[in-house]
């Protein structure tokens, strides 16, 4: 009999049979098929054996495990055999889950984020270097392990680490927080709201409102762990506007009165309205205080525009490591209130930060639409006009296309619920199998995504390594299927771990009627009710790999390649369409962005196929179903192609137009790729061009000539640097 046995981690202890008895009766005890003394039974042949085969003084923890394997497979108990087996893996998964960690944590600690680490690269929004920031990535990493190896069924868990899905915030998997909400500042400024520190009471004017919704952004953020988008920004803050007219009103009219020595006694009534010069003349008040009024409210508006782009390139959430990813939508308002604030938005984006940088925070996005904006005669034309030329100085903001088909069906006049909104980084949330929340943007979100792996199944079935002639079409569809399946069940799971969180474990989101429907329910209600009006997504990313894996040639370069990728990005579309009636769920179609899961998957697949040309040859998969970044093609063609995936992706999209040179010189050519958009119904769209940057005085945006614009520095010996447009997410 052995006197010792030798752990894993090397140390010496002494040698306990019983154990083994133990493992074998609990496995027993699992599948019914018998009880402690037949245990007993078994584990004297495992010792049997082990004397028998193992010539070493000390065995070592996995030789014995290994022939109580081989007893119980040769026994009758065969359910046994397998369970004991399973817990065997399951065992080791979880240590080398945290041997894995432990590497993960010492990466964190001593690596800079500037170095090639995937760990501390994992969020361009997150200072990967600070005190806080580490906190948060030690967290995050923590809180990964505990999903995989607790939460997630062992086969997800196993296929989102080899690659063949990546589940989105996985960090954020435990908490049972959701993606990211469209909210309505609307809702919460008419009764004011509660960021937890105490309430804050309904604004009283435009730099109110403007600060408020900075606050607003930032309080679901702390709740939430994607983006923060407002979907009605204009309409939202025109009641600002016209409050601080009214007090602009009043106090122009007492200096009035001080200086004439007159006594008008002209009442401020809620109906006046910034622009109501002519009702105001009927009235006859002076036109000099209308004026004046006018002026006062124009610069308080500016200064609240510019405060609440700085306020949101400045302030952080979570633990002070992280700035909010907002992002606003506007440009449809036509009163002169919501004109004023698009205006000014435009103008507080186009000069800048302190120092004249691009403001990253808010992603803008105008909003386009005929009879509002498009068209000369168009009441907001101006400001659409005006929104090219900032795009082409500032590179943003992005273009929303409310008149594509699939946005139209849904808009109302008037009604800015029924306007289509975007997050900045893509996300989507307007139909809905529940009638209530179909085709309304405000108050939803994203709950949780899933990207399949599409350039592996590719890879796989397709001709690029040389073990076939021809692509096998359908085995890949099997296998998408397999993978779009399983996809589906982990989204459910996680569905299940969201519904049962309460309001009291999100106090803003829920507790204060931001999420839709969520003012109905109480303190300790659960949230199935709620959030089903979210949306649960499946993405995809490379097609362009994908359509060279299988056949040789992407959808840019080839035109049976292009039907091809349009067969395999409906076929996703229409099961996620099939998963939505039989869940009774919002499941729908994401064009992942090319983020750090596009050179995560690249890394891991180069490992396992080798450097396959045009397929895992760069750094990193192509953006979503996009022709890759590097093929030439012209802006128009680049368009007409992926137009069609705008109406198939329902859970996100985006099409990237790379103009070379500076746009703000021809804002005819800029002009036409936005129509041209807008024309081959393409939802959402942006124009990337090379950014100058002073590294003296730190600038960024367009230098024209010599001189930069902020200092007034002569380029000289230090020359102006070009700054890569496709940093936002081609």
């Amino acid at each position: 009999m052995f006197k010792k046995i030798k752990k894993r981690d090397g140390k010496i202890v002494n040698f306990n049979p019983d154990k083994i008895t133990d493992a074998i009766a609990k496995a027993g005890l699992v599948t019914e098929e018998f009880k402690y003394d037949r245990a007993k039974a078994l584990s004297d042949k495992v010792l049997k054996r082990a004397e028998e085969t193992i010539k070493a003084r000390t065995p070592s923890v996995e030789q014995i495990q290994d022939i109580v394997e081989e007893v119980l497979m040769e026994s009758s108990f065969k359910k046994t055999a397998r369970e004991y087996i399973q817990y065997r893996q399951e065992r080791s998964r979880i240590r080398e889950a945290k041997s894995d960690l432990m590497n993960i944590y010492r990466t964190i600690s001593h690596a800079d984020a500037s170095e090639d680490s995937d760990v501390k690269r994992s969020n361009a929004n997150v200072d990967g270097n600070s005190a806080m920031g580490k906190m948060l990535q030690f967290g995050a990493e923590g809180s990964k392990v505990f999903a995989k190896t607790l939460l997630l069924r062992p086969d997800i868990a196993a296929a989102h680490d080899n690659g063949d899905i990546h589940i989105h915030d996985l960090d954020f998997y435990a908490t049972g927080t959701l993606t990211c909400c469209q909210s309505d500042p609307f809702v919460l400024f008419e009764k004011g709201f509660n960021t937890g520190h105490g309430h804050l009471r309904t604004p009283n004017s435009i730099s109110s409102y403007g600060a408020l919704a900075a606050i607003l952004l930032q309080a679901n953020q702390n709740e939430q762990h994607g983006g923060q988008s407002i979907p009605n920004f204009d309409y939202a803050m025109a009641p600002g506007v016209n409050k601080s007219f009214r007090k602009a009103l009043k106090k122009n009219l007492d200096k009035y009165n001080k200086f004439t020595g007159k006594k008008l006694d002209l009442d401020v009534k809620d109906s006046y309205e910034y622009g109501d010069d002519d009702k105001l003349a009927k009235a006859k008040w002076p036109k000099e205080v209308v004026d004046a009024s006018n002026e006062d409210v124009e610069r308080e508006t500016l200064q609240a525009m510019e405060g609440f782009v700085h306020n949101l390139n400045t302030m952080h959430s979570r633990a002070g490591a992280q700035v909010p990813f907002t992002s606003i939508n506007f440009g449809t308002d036509t009163s002169p209130a919501g004109r004023l604030i698009s205006k000014y938005l435009l103008v507080a984006t186009e000069n800048g930060l302190g120092k004249g940088e691009t403001p990253i925070f808010p992603i803008s996005i105008f909003k386009v639409k005929e009879g509002i904006n498009y068209n000369p005669e168009d009441p907001n034309y101006d400001l659409f006009k005006k929104s090219m030329e900032v795009s082409a100085k500032r590179l943003f903001p992005n273009f929303c296309f409310v008149d594509a088909p699939y946005n139209l069906k849904y808009y109302k006049k008037g009604d800015y619920r029924t306007e289509i909104a975007t997050m900045g980084c893509r996300t989507r949330v307007f139909a809905s199998v529940f009638p209530e929340s179909d085709g309304i943007v405000t108050g939803r979100g994203n709950l949780s995504f899933t990207t399949v792996n599409l350039v592996r199944i590719g890879i796989k079935h397709g001709i690029c390594l040389g073990e076939r002639k021809e692509a096998d079409w359908d085995g890949f569809y099997k296998e998408l299927d397999e993978k779009m399946d399983l996809v589906k069940d982990e989204l459910l799971e996680r569905f299940e771990f969201q519904a049962n969180q309460h309001v009291r474990n999100f106090p803003f989101l829920m507790g204060q009627g931001n999420w839709f429907g969520s003012e109905k329910l109480g303190w300790n209600d659960t949230l199935r009710d709620v959030i089903k009006h979210g949306t649960l997504s499946i993405g995809f990313i490379g097609l362009a790999e994908t359509l060279v894996a299988m056949v040789g040639k992407h959808h840019g370069e080839d035109a049976d390649a292009r039907e091809l990728g349009l067969d395999i990005i409906t076929h996703m579309r229409e099961k996620c369409d099939e998963y939505c009636k039989k869940y009774k769920l919002n499941f729908s179609l994401l064009a992942t962005p090319a983020e750090g899961i596009a050179g995560r998957f690249t890394k891991i697949d180069r490992k396992e196929f080798g450097k396959i040309p045009g397929v895992t040859d760069r750094e990193f998969y192509t953006n979503s179903f996009h022709v890759p970044v590097y093929f030439p093609i012209s802006a128009f063609e680049k368009i007409e192609i992926e137009a069609p995936y705008h109406n198939l992706c329902n859970a996100g999209h985006i099409t990237y137009i790379e103009l070379d040179g500076d746009p703000s010189q021809n804002i005819a050519a800029f002009e036409a790729v936005i129509r041209k958009m807008h024309d081959e119904g393409i939802g959402y769209g942006s124009v990337n061009h090379p950014v100058d940057r002073d590294p003296v005085c730190g600038f960024s945006g367009i230098i024209t000539g010599d001189r930069c614009p902020h200092c007034g520095r002569l380029e000289g010996d230090l020359p102006f640097e070009k700054v890569c447009s496709c940093a936002k997410g081609e």
